[in-house]
């Protein structure tokens, strides 16, 4: 019985009750009580549009609405089709064809049901395995329901493989160092947004797509693109995808915003102590991630003890890695103008807490200052900012490049001079060569080293 109906069949209850006044007020206070205890009707939702981004690895649909969607998918065979029932929804417009630039969708069709619920079907070219949730109002969009749509031959996880780019060949036997390149938000996540409309996303793929080309063209060195289109990626999908290509170095590209538009200036970040220390503890609570890292070394058949000591090391070495080549990117971010802070900073961003993996996150320019929004959106600027990160990553790997890279049999020998606090094991693992090797170049006897001593670094082997 709807709300209305039964307020009124209670109301004539009431009156037709015999008795003192006292009665009926208590009578229709009950009412109330129970009127208000009684579920209210859902306001009927409305699909006021879709956008579709095509990924790599999947098709992601996003249904705006003008409030919360209560759905139900499934799919079907014989033909392949994706099935999405709306509950209590209406549509409030023709929705845009689902069919271009992506593979798997060859049609779509939509039908009322029951006078409250909306069906539309996806006519596939072939199975899917869907995926679907909601997502709250943000400042860029209201209510949506986002529908994923991956092969369902090849599987979710098999799919997550990272974007393919030409590999060079090897020279002399050498590997080349890897670095990827990560052009931050994308798709249905613009990032922050300038007062002209800028996307973040989109500047930063263009730099990004120049950076990459750039590191492409030093011997020895091979770029990755994480992103290379305009689509979503989770953020630590972004992590995977470096570690399964063996990166040496993992560059995330992004563009900040503040409330100020008069603040401007680029920055440099690396993961935080904090950060890496709640990493750590996540990584050992799953230990069936920890066999990818300390250079392959398993912690899955280690007491959590040991297991700690070997991901702690890792991470020094990591963390110091990352300093050291955010360092010297940042310092040629100073040569194209006025940065925003003089030092590297530390933060806890997520696509940082790779343990094995130097990283940084560079923000290139606040896109919430016109000029530099301006700037962002010239190729001419892009392509300084990008030659820019190539340097300073180019001169880290000259300087400390990874055992067995073509960098490392071509490295030319350097020099330490001993400062107060060094150990010789610290300084061998600094330049990633054994200690026994040190000794021997340097014609040492024992391990005692003093301030102020001159050691010959050989090259990496």
């Amino acid at each position: 019985m709807e709300k209305k109906s039964f307020a009124c069949y209670f109301l004539c209850c009431i009156f037709s009750v015999t008795g003192h006044g006292a009665m009926r007020i208590r009578l229709a206070m009950l009412l109330i009580m129970l009127i208000s205890a009684l579920p209210l009707q859902a306001k009927q939702s409305e699909i006021t549009g879709l956008r579709i981004w095509s990924a790599p690895d999947h098709v992601r649909l996003v249904f705006d609405a003008n409030g919360k969607v209560n759905h139900k998918i499934f799919t079907l065979q014989g033909p392949d089709r994706l099935v999405l029932d709306l509950k209590n929804t209406s549509l409030t417009k023709h929705l845009p064809d689902p069919t271009k630039e992506n593979k798997i969708i060859r049609g779509m069709r939509t039908a009322k049901r029951n006078d409250h619920d909306v069906r539309v079907v996806f006519d596939l070219n072939s199975a899917v395995k869907p995926k679907s949730f909601s997502l709250r109002p943000n400042r860029e969009y209201g209510h949506r329901l986002v529908v994923d749509l991956y092969d369902g031959k090849t599987g979710i996880k098999r799919r997550n493989g990272p974007v393919k780019t030409a590999k060079k060949a090897n020279t002399a036997g050498h590997r080349d160092v890897v670095i990827a390149v990560d052009p931050g938000h994308g798709g249905e996540d613009p990032g922050a947004r300038g007062r002209k409309g800028t996307y973040e996303k989109d500047v930063v793929l263009a730099i990004g797509r120049k950076l990459v080309k750039m590191l492409n063209q030093q011997k020895g060195l091979r770029a990755v693109l994480i992103r290379d289109g305009d689509y979503y990626l989770g953020l630590r999908k972004r992590i995977a995808k470096a570690r399964a290509n063996q990166a040496d170095l993992f560059v995330s590209i992004h563009a900040d915003a503040f409330r100020d538009p008069k603040v401007r200036g680029s920055s440099v970040y690396t993961l935080s102590r904090s950060g890496a220390s709640n990493e750590a503890a996540r990584w050992l609570a799953e230990r069936e991630n920890s066999a990818d890292l300390v250079g392959g070394v398993s912690l899955e058949d280690k007491d959590d003890m040991l297991a700690s000591v070997l991901l702690d090391l890792s991470q020094i070495g990591t963390l110091q890695a990352s300093s050291e080549a955010a360092s010297r990117v940042l310092s040629e971010l100073k040569t194209l103008g006025k940065t925003h802070k003089r030092r590297v900073q530390q933060a806890g961003f997520v696509v940082l807490k790779s343990p094995d993996i130097p990283s940084m996150l560079v923000e290139t320019a606040f896109i919430s200052n016109p000029d530099e929004e301006r700037r962002l959106r010239d190729p001419k600027h892009q392509t300084k900012v990008a030659r820019a990160l190539m340097k300073g990553i180019r001169d880290y790997f000259k300087y400390q490049p990874p055992p067995g890279t073509w960098l490392a049999a071509n490295q030319k020998t350097r020099k330490h001079v001993i400062s107060s606090g060094d150990t010789l094991i610290a300084i061998a693992n600094r330049y990633q060569i054994s200690v026994k090797r040190l000794r021997h170049v340097n014609d040492l006897k024992n391990d005692t080293i003093r301030i102020g001593q001159v050691l010959q670094i050989p090259p990496g082997s």
